[in-house]
């Protein structure tokens, strides 16, 4: 009987799987196919390149040929950016790269259990990266670099997760986890609000002097690039500066509150429902407030839960036992640890529709080893909600819709997490 019903499961679990990926694929399909003005994000990026090589401030968009739009990166961006927009090839050929980069980030990202990776589990990552809440979509369509974060991302997440060792190569493996930290820094670097992701480092499976290092260290690579364009490109950081806080007149600036579908937009936008919108203060409190009892206490909540429910080891304190049972845990510490970044990068006040790649990717860690139900919930709000919104027509700029689609993908892990949290131990007990 349990036999028979597990086949109903996985066939209509298939059906789910390929009309998902059907979707995905035609959108894909339907997006290379329209005859739209493609790539204007690395258009900025490559002329700013540009404007820097022939001697022009390039965060003043009068000096950016055929653009509108101002440079957002940090000086030092424009001496590592120089090879990939050298000869114009990135600007003419960005949307057959960003495919090649996608599906590398697919093959890249890690398991979170010993078992070999299956073809199936490489075939969800990747149906996750290009598919999860249409944010390849956007990167694909504007030439965002949010696609290099992306793959960034995803080299980072293989080298600090991988599968804790002992003995002789426990320092060789942790020199992999520090390069991976200080990779994970410098990508937050790029889009600075998001540094509060490296925080989830604490949630690995090592000592907490080890995770402190880590934390340091990917500080560290998050405010290199900073100090080096401090330091070096002195005149151009003042620019840079001056972008961030709209001191150059008459130009697009980067700022806090344009129009994305964050927490932060969508608390200001029921403020101004009730005549409270002009209110910094309590528009921040708000966002807070929402961060908090939507992402951060759940999470922090379940975690605590999952730790007290095990075996009781006397003595230290609460975060003693934390560090205990991380360790004792390693395929749940590096589950939790990927859920922590998906939740500080979701309750992030700026987040742009290109950024939900980088976000599709920390869901594409978690996404393959879910159960039946909790994999067709994911599927079915993650990618197939949002893919039918695209390939109808419909636009989510301006609105909330992706946000509320991360927010409930997020519930769908947390609620797996709650109900079987060493269910990924328990897989390797039996495999």
């Amino acid at each position: 009987m349990t036999e028979r019903r597990n086949t109903r499961r996985n066939i209509w679990l298939a059906w789910l799987i390929g009309l998902t990926a059907l979707l995905v694929l035609g959108n894909l399909v339907s997006d290379g196919t329209l005859p739209l003005n493609y790539g204007w994000d690395v258009r900025v990026n490559c002329a700013a390149v540009d404007a820097y090589a022939d001697g022009l401030d390039p965060y003043f968009v009068r000096n950016l040929k055929g653009t509108r739009f101002s440079y957002p990166y940090l000086p030092v961006t424009l001496d590592v950016f120089r090879p990939v927009c050298a000869g114009g090839a990135l600007v003419a050929h960005h949307m057959g790269l960003y495919l090649v980069l996608a599906v590398l980030c697919g093959l890249l990202l890690p398991g979170l259990g010993r078992t070999r990776t299956s073809p199936r589990d490489v075939a969800l990552r990747l149906l996750c990266v290009f598919g999860a809440f249409i944010g390849f979509e956007w990167v694909w369509a504007s030439g965002n670099f949010a696609m290099l974060g992306g793959a960034l991302n995803a080299v980072a997440l293989r080298l600090l997760l991988r599968p804790t060792t002992s003995g002789a190569w426990e320092d060789h493996g942790f020199s992999f986890r520090v390069s991976g930290a200080v990779l994970l820094g410098l990508v937050t670097s790029f889009k600075l609000v998001f540094c509060p992701v490296i925080a989830a480092l604490y949630f690995l499976p090592l000592p907490r002097a080890r995770k402190l290092v880590l934390i340091a260290v990917a500080a560290f690579g998050f405010a290199l690039p900073i100090l080096i364009s401090r330091v070096f490109y002195a005149d151009l950081f003042s620019s840079w500066v001056g972008v961030l806080t709209k001191q150059i007149p008459d130009q697009h600036a980067v700022e806090l509150m344009e129009t994305n579908p964050s927490l932060l937009l969508l608390a200001r936008s029921l403020l101004e429902q009730v005549g409270l919108g002009d209110s910094k203060p309590v528009m921040f409190a708000t966002y807070a407030l929402a961060a908090l009892a939507l992402v951060l206490v759940p999470f922090v909540l379940s975690v605590l839960r999952a730790v007290g429910s095990g075996p009781a080891r006397a003595g230290g304190s609460l975060l003693t036992r934390l560090d205990r049972w991380l360790i004792d845990h390693p395929h749940v510490a590096s589950r939790v640890t990927v859920l922590a970044m998906f939740a500080l990068y979701v309750s992030s006040p700026r987040l742009k529709e290109y950024a939900f790649f980088e976000l599709a990717v920390y869901a594409a860690v978690l996404i393959a080893d879910l159960p039946a139900l909790a994999l067709a919930a994911m599927l079915t709000v993650g990618l197939l909600a949002p893919g039918l919104v695209s390939i109808t027509g419909h636009t989510v700029e301006g609105g909330f819709i992706l946000l509320i689609v991360a927010l409930a993908c997020f519930w769908i892990l947390l609620l797996d997490f709650r109900a079987e949290p060493m269910r990924l131990e328990a897989q390797d007990m039996h495999s």
